[in-house]
């Protein structure tokens, strides 16, 4: 029979739509799934940042996953997908709730990652602000949408109150968000001046002492200055202190009190609904917990903002008066009133009256901005202002229960208020915020001090002055092997020397452990110095990184030109043929390099030499010279004391390169670029707690006044060349040091001289 006869028709199509939305409605639990994990992930992100920020005591709460950027925004408004759908009926409890949770979520998580907008350049922070306010006011017409279609059902009107009180904050959030991303270049502008001045006063107070003779305890305080500096003047701890960010904390308050005013609300007096009733099915009750769960946590920082702004703002309450509290700022408005001022730039000049248009057009837009600028500081100064007087009772037990924490006395003694930096207006920080900064610079420069290595401490006592540095090449006695000689550096010495020492036979396991670690910790530290300072425009980078891969195939294979180095020494042979042999397979790689590219024209540089080739010839002329000196030893030298001897020269040459610790700690703490100001002074901190054992044996030493300038005693070849030049002005110095004395069968040492 045909359906369409006998008015069948319409109940037909009636079912036949009805499968379709039944099939569409079937996979709408794991889209809510889908909503439970981004935003799972976005509460994951805020309570990973609150951790951080507890643990290392940053109470401002710095944003560190929850930045406002591509990512997260794309997660928000997967997490917001509730709050859009207009094609859903949600009628139970819990699908109310969600709705509700989902726009107290994105509002929780705007007002957290308020702060990552100063770590912004202009255009970052512009396209993410966009993107923000396309999201929100999307988010905005939809539930405008949603609820006056829907008003006039008894389903419609259950969190009507609730949905448009979370809409006004997330559209008042927004507002104080472009408020926040317009005054972010010029704190900035500021900010940055003042550094600069805090930087040369740092420099002048350290002008009295000479750069590599700064004790500990004077570079552990330049590190707390540098950290005071960095802090205060991060962008994010800028705005976080701001009186905008105080407003966004009551507002993230305010909002978490309607979800907990719709929670018990809408559990206890409307549960004629039932709990679920929607197509999202089983994931309703997910999205939920998730959700609400995310607004609490993330709720927690923005409330710590607003308590650490009134906070400054108790310190100073009787220092100024009501009206001063209320003065607008010149930076709050610095932008606005530029944009207004500047000259448009038209392509038609013909019309006048269009150009008068724009014109007025443009000054009465940014007008109503900097009114809108000025209402909302000013508001915010007042919501701080009486925030301030209405908790002076609680911190003050706050203050009383740090009081009783008993601080660091070393820590409070220290004045480093001069070096915090502030806007104009802003209140001076609390001695506790100072306090905790300086807390976890010893707390880093502590991490370091237990990563110290004995070994290489007692590997620079062996040192007694810097020979080694001259002795371990002789440049005239020693014929080259190329034209050109690769441009040296403090690794490849080290690591030759540390090779041939380990070749040597008939050493003890301890003494070779203890010279393999020992090398190892000073090469961590020759890598800096290499780095950062004798980086010579980026001529020795290639070199320094060879020498350190050598020097991972030795410590971790004890390998040399991929033959095992301990196998050169077998029985009944001494350390004379293990040199020998060393030497031999050394001059024949680099033979054979130079047969192989005769022709070539770039291979004739020595920076492009292969590592293997550029390690060959370190090891031959080392070998050479170490032959040289004993070449009239008729009595062979016990290979303990030639292994301790090589010891020595290493240790000389660590001692004289070790020396630019200081130069590096100090140039460590300051940066020209803002975001890794404050990760260069812990990385300072850490280093200085690994060398502090390091820097008190080198105190100890009579320096060569060249070690004032950090251009020459970065460098080995400036060393030798200095060395040289003192050599020649003290001949009795200069013998010296150009002599290695030869131990002799009666237990006496024979100088040998070096330059024939």
């Amino acid at each position: 029979m045909d359906p369409y006869r006998n008015g069948s028709i319409n109940g037909t199509l009636d079912d036949y739509e009805n499968q379709i939305q039944n099939k569409l409605a079937a996979p709408m639990p794991w889209i809510g799934f889908y909503i439970v994990a981004a935003s799972f992930i976005c509460s994951m992100a805020m309570g990973f940042d609150l951790m951080v920020s507890l643990v290392s005591k940053r109470y401002w709460f710095p944003c560190i996953t929850c930045s406002l950027n591509a990512t997260y925004l794309t997660l928000l408004a997967v997490s917001s997908k509730l709050a859009v759908d207009l094609s859903s009926s949600m009628l139970g409890v819990d699908d109310k709730l969600a709705k509700v949770s989902s726009l107290v979520f994105m509002s929780t998580a705007m007002c957290n990652s308020m702060p990552s907008l100063a770590s912004m350049d202009r255009n970052e922070m512009f396209s993410n602000i966009i993107a923000l306010a396309i999201l929100v006011v999307t988010i905005v017409v939809n539930v405008c949408i949603y609820d006056a279609e829907t008003s006039g059902f008894v389903h419609g009107r259950v969190v009507l109150a609730e949905e448009t009180v979370a809409t006004v904050f997330m559209l008042l959030l927004l507002v104080i968000l472009c408020c926040s991303s317009v005054v972010v270049p010029t704190t900035k502008k500021y900010i940055e001046s003042k550094y600069r001045e805090m930087n040369q006063t740092a420099q002048v107070e350290g002008n009295g002492i000479p750069k590599c003779r700064f004790t500990v305890d004077e570079l552990r305080l330049m590190i707390q200055r540098y950290r005071v500096m960095a802090e205060t003047g991060n962008p994010q701890f800028v705005m976080a202190r701001s009186v905008i960010s105080a407003t966004s904390g009551l507002l993230c308050l305010l909002m978490v009190f309607t979800l907990l005013e719709a929670h018990l609300r809408l559990i206890f007096f409307n549960s004629r609904f039932g709990r679920i009733r929607s197509d999202y099915g089983w994931s309703t009750p997910f999205i939920l917990y998730t959700q609400s769960a995310g607004v609490f946590l993330g709720s927690i920082a923005p409330l710590f903002r607003w308590f650490l702004a009134a906070q400054f703002r108790i310190s100073e309450m009787s220092l100024k008066s009501s009206r001063g509290e209320l003065k607008i700022e010149r930076y709050w408005t610095l932008r606005l009133v530029e944009l207004r001022e500047r000259p448009l730039r038209l392509g038609f000049r013909r019309f006048k009256i269009m150009r008068k248009l724009i014109y007025h057009a443009k000054r009465l837009l940014f007008n109503i901005c900097i009114g809108v600028q000025i209402l909302v500081v000013l508001t915010s100064k007042l919501i701080l202002f009486m925030s301030s007087i209405g908790g002076n009772a609680i911190f003050f037990c706050f203050r009383y229960i740090n009081i009783l924490q008993r601080p660091d006395p070393q820590v409070m003694r220290l004045d480093l208020s001069r070096y915090v930096l502030l806007l104009e207006g802003e209140a001076e920080l609390p001695n506790k915020i100072l306090t905790d900064l300086c807390y976890w610079s010893d707390h880093q420069i502590k991490f370091g001090r237990r990563r110290q290595s004995k070994t290489l401490a007692k590997l620079l006592n062996m040192s007694e002055n810097f020979d080694g540095v001259m002795t371990f090449d002789n440049n005239k006695e020693v014929e080259s092997l190329h034209s050109q000689e690769p441009p040296n550096c403090w690794s490849w010495p080290v690591v030759t020397l540390a090779s041939i020492a380990i070749a040597l036979p008939n050493i003890t396991r301890r003494k070779f452990s203890e010279l393999l670690s020992a090398v190892s910790e000073g090469m961590y530290f020759v890598n800096l110095i290499e780095i950062y300072l004798d980086g010579r425009d980026g001529e020795l980078d290639s070199i320094a990184k060879a020498a350190h891969g050598v020097w991972e195939r030795v410590e971790l294979h004890h390998k040399w030109q991929d033959k095992n180095i301990q196998e050169t020494s077998q029985n009944g042979q001494t350390y004379r043929h293990v040199l020998q042999e060393l030497s031999h397979i050394s001059k024949n790689t680099v033979e054979d390099f130079k047969t192989r590219i005769e022709d070539d024209v770039l291979m004739e540089n020595p920076q492009n030499w292969p590592v293997k080739v550029v390690a060959a010839n370190s090891m031959y002329r080392i070998t050479q010279t170490i032959l040289l000196v004993y070449k009239d030893d008729d009595q062979e030298t016990d290979d303990e004391e030639m292994f301790r001897r090589l010891s020595v020269m290493i240790s000389d040459i660590f001692a004289a390169c070790l020396t630019n610790l200081v130069h590096f700690i100090r140039l460590h703490c300051h940066s020209n670029v803002i975001k890794e100001r404050l990760e260069r002074v812990w990385f300072a901190a850490i280093v200085l707690g690994r060398s502090e054992e390091i820097l008190e044996i080198l105190q100890q030493r009579e320096l060569p006044d060249f070690c004032l300038d950090p251009a020459k005693s970065a460098n080995i070849e400036q060393w030798r060349r200095a060395l040289t030049e003192l050599n020649n002005e003290n001949p009795v110095s200069a013998a010296s040091n150009n002599e290695m004395s030869v131990p002799q069968p009666n237990g006496e040492y024979v100088s040998i001289d070096l330059d024939g």
